[in-house]
């Protein structure tokens, strides 16, 4: 396969999945913004997604499930904290930078995983983690804090 079918290959899978699933946001303003426009929460989820096996459960069990994206594409803007350990996996330093502060301000006891559902102002309005349910339960968990 010649290197244009497989970059366009790559930007067609890419397309659908910001297309079906939500997007995942990076940074906290950005987020903030696209909360005040579309009148969203904001659900933080600081994760290791390289070795926190319960980050892992979580995002397989609801965060990457076709039934999670589809709500969460309409109602959340969906921010990550990410803390990986291997090296392969390491974040820009201007990114590890942003998700410690984040961390200092919303995840003080460095609980894995750790979820805060807030307001666009960045108000708490409930915190949750890694939890056996089905995406439909924890979507509820998620709105119990909104309403």
């Amino acid at each position: 396969m010649n290197l244009k079918i497989k970059l366009l290959t790559i930007l067609f899978v890419a397309g659908l999945t910001s297309l079906f699933g939500q997007e995942w946001q990076t940074d906290f303003n950005t987020a903030q913004q696209i909360a005040q426009e579309k009148h969203r929460p904001i659900i933080l989820v600081f994760q290791g997604s390289d070795w926190c096996a319960p980050c892992i459960k979580l995002d397989r069990e609801v965060w990457s499930t076709d039934e999670f994206q589809k709500y969460a594409k309409d109602h959340y803007v969906m921010l990550q904290a990410d803390f990986p350990r291997k090296k392969q996996n390491a974040l820009p330093e201007d990114r590890a930078r942003a998700n410690a502060q984040l961390a200092e301000q919303y995840n003080k006891n460095g609980i894995f995983p750790f979820v805060v559902v807030m307001d666009a102002q960045g108000k708490i309005k409930g915190e949750t983690s890694y939890k056996k349910m089905n995406p439909k339960d924890y979507i509820q968990l998620l709105d119990s804090f909104t309403e």
